[in-house]
């Protein structure tokens, strides 16, 4: 015969969450341990943070704190604030919430909190169950917990922000060094990204500067136009294609739009890309304004006549 398994409210079995469950909890947390898969030692319970107490304070086998709050009702906002404050008051990365029934939003907060570097939040939830007419047992089902998922959404997010802040430092750095040569970057703009862009004299026209984890380049990028005047200007340019890549002084890859909306010319580098030693960028910043220079008074001849040519064009 087969017993069927009933649900016990938990009040029935711990009275009293700070006398009854967390003193239990900490007679037990090889349990808890085992759900969450990390081995666990108590260290204290109701321990002082500031003028608040954690429910428990335990420790990993590394040595790391780890803070535990109990509530044996639904989820709310106050024992989430309450863990948080609990974390930097003992210098703990992980944090334990154990509740008696999870509300969506609070599982979502967790789920984001383990995107955070170096933070590991699991969310339990805690059922007491008899069968038949046995003695209650409690019942721990982990909720939210740090993944591999995670830890790789944490590792590719630091990775992007350190190569945004690398790459505004590369430009910082190229546009002062630009500025004691020539006043055609004066106007430029960027950002976190690859690009550096510059505003020529021609309508839908732009000088790009590329910059990836191991290449750099210089290019003009002509779009947004209709597809016979974008097929007429890259014909004019490639039609002048020896006497603009003797004027630049090497060879250019020119690209034309084939059904695509845009065109560009190209002068790839090869004096590496942002990942390269920071001492090794003067080299490289040097190696691109001197190819923006050279790729300017290649083509700006052809800009001016282009200008002078088409009415839709117009001077900035």
């Amino acid at each position: 015969m087969i017993g069927r398994v009933e649900r016990v409210p938990l009040r029935e079995v711990w009275r009293n969450e700070e006398y009854d469950f967390t003193k239990w909890l900490l007679e037990n947390l090889d349990l808890l341990g085992e759900e969450i898969g990390i081995r666990l030692e108590g260290v204290e319970a109701e321990a002082a943070a500031g003028d608040f107490r954690v429910d428990i304070v335990a420790k990993r086998e590394s040595g790391e704190y780890v803070v535990i709050e109990n509530q044996l009702e639904k989820s709310d906002h106050a024992h989430l604030g309450k863990l948080l404050t609990y974390l930097s008051m003992w210098d703990a990365n992980t944090a334990i919430w154990i509740v008696g029934e999870p509300r969506a939003e609070h599982v979502s907060a967790v789920n984001w909190l383990n995107e955070m570097p170096g933070s590991s939040f699991y969310m339990l939830k805690i059922e007491a169950i008899r069968i038949g007419e046995s003695e209650p047992a409690p019942l721990l089902t982990r909720i939210v917990g740090p993944s591999e998922e995670v830890r790789d959404t944490q590792r590719r997010k630091r990775e992007q922000t350190e190569a945004q802040e690398r790459m505004q430092r590369f430009w910082k750095s190229l546009m002062e060094r630009a500025r004691q040569r020539t006043d055609i970057f004066n106007d430029a703009e960027y950002g976190a990204s690859q690009y550096l862009i510059i505003v020529p004299r021609m309508k839908n026209a732009y000088y790009y500067c590329v910059v990836t984890q191991y290449t750099s380049r210089v290019e003009i990028y002509i779009s947004w136009m209709e597809p016979d005047e974008l097929e007429q200007i890259f014909d004019h340019f490639y039609r002048e294609k020896d006497m603009i890549e003797k004027e630049y002084g090497g060879e250019l890859e020119w690209i034309p739009a084939e059904g695509r909306k845009s065109c560009k010319i190209v002068a790839s580098l090869d004096t590496g890309g942002y990942l390269e030693d920071e001492s090794e960028w003067p080299e490289m910043q040097d190696a691109m304004i001197d190819a923006t220079i050279r790729l300017n008074n290649a083509l700006k001849p052809h800009i001016e006549h282009l200008i002078g040519k088409k009415s839709e064009l117009r001077r900035i």
